[in-house]
């Protein structure tokens, strides 16, 4: 028996032809894109298999795109021939993939989630004019050293979005916000992401209070499994815990280092499955906790590796 803690992966993983060859090999694949494409009212599926990559990468496309995926590639994995040996002891999804976590644990229904994603990539890449925002990695740094610049920012955003692994964490904000942390760190690699919005701080506040409505429109369940998420870092079978948690994901730092650290304290998983395009997830669980088993599920060939 292997107890699994799955992980979904979050914006940035999208790539065109994403999804393809797991809906060529599989009907189930074919039917879970046919929901998307029909709960968004446009066809997700040709923009994943196609492109171009300017309209994928559009945080409202990207969103649901990787949602999507996520979704098939947990679905087909769960019903493969040796899924009963595997079980799924927690779950944990880096900002995007909190959602499609908790469609792996049936709280949330696939159709709901896919249009809260969309509405959520809008809702965020309006609340900020495009160029007054910025985001930075900055490596090698402790979360300590970073907090300690970010004080001596005034009259400007500049907060700690995501603590992604030891040494790599990213701060977002005004432009000038951060350009004035980055010179209160002094010493230190910093690498400017390119991304739309700055996403998890504070400039977010109206993207918040329009995802909100949304949230309180929808029924979400207890899950199935425990669903560890980013702003408490913690699980909750609470539906209106989790409903206000996702809210404040929103402008809240993604603590990512302690959702993975406290997965592994609580339930010592045997191995860490990421579900979806890519493999930055469990690239950062390797610098958590490099003896923790890792496989990436993201194509038929995985599939049947991980089954």
């Amino acid at each position: 028996m292997t107890n699994i803690f799955a992980l979904f992966p979050g914006q940035g993983s999208q790539k065109v032809g994403m999804g393809k060859e797991l809906w060529d090999a599989y009907p189930l694949a074919k039917e879970i894109f046919a929901k998307a494409d029909h709960a968004l009212g446009f066809e997700l599926s040709k923009i994943c298999f196609e492109g171009p990559t300017e309209k994928l990468t559009l945080t409202e496309i990207a969103q649901p795109a990787i949602l999507t995926v996520s979704t098939i590639c947990f679905q087909l994995s769960q019903q493969s021939s040796h899924a009963c040996a595997n079980t799924i002891v927690a779950a944990a999804g880096h900002s995007l993939g909190e959602y499609s976590a908790l469609v792996a644990a049936e709280a949330i229904a696939f159709e709901d989630a896919v249009r809260l994603v969309n509405k959520r990539g809008k809702y965020m890449q309006e609340a900020v004019p495009v160029g007054s925002g910025k985001m930075v990695a900055v490596l090698g740094k402790e979360v300590h050293e970073i907090e300690t610049a970010l004080q001596k920012v005034e009259g400007d955003v500049a907060q700690i979005a995501n603590i992604n692994a030891p040494g790599q964490i990213v701060v977002a904000g005004s432009v000038t916000g951060v350009q004035k942390f980055v010179e209160h760190l002094g010493t230190a690699k910093v690498i400017e992401l390119t991304v739309s919005a700055p996403f998890h701080c504070d400039l977010m506040k109206p993207a918040e209070q329009k995802l909100r409505v949304d949230l309180a429109s929808i029924e979400i369940r207890k899950p199935k499994f425990k669903v560890y998420q980013n702003f408490t870092a913690q699980a909750s079978d609470d539906p209106d815990t989790i409903r206000e948690n996702l809210a404040l994901q929103v402008c809240g730092r993604v603590r990512w280092v302690e959702c993975v650290e406290n997965v592994i304290k609580d339930l010592s998983p045997s191995a860490v499955w990421e579900y979806g395009a890519g493999n930055v997830l469990t690239g950062l669980v390797k610098r958590i906790n490099p003896g923790v088993a890792r496989v990436n599920v993201d194509s038929p060939g995985a599939l049947q590796v991980a089954a």
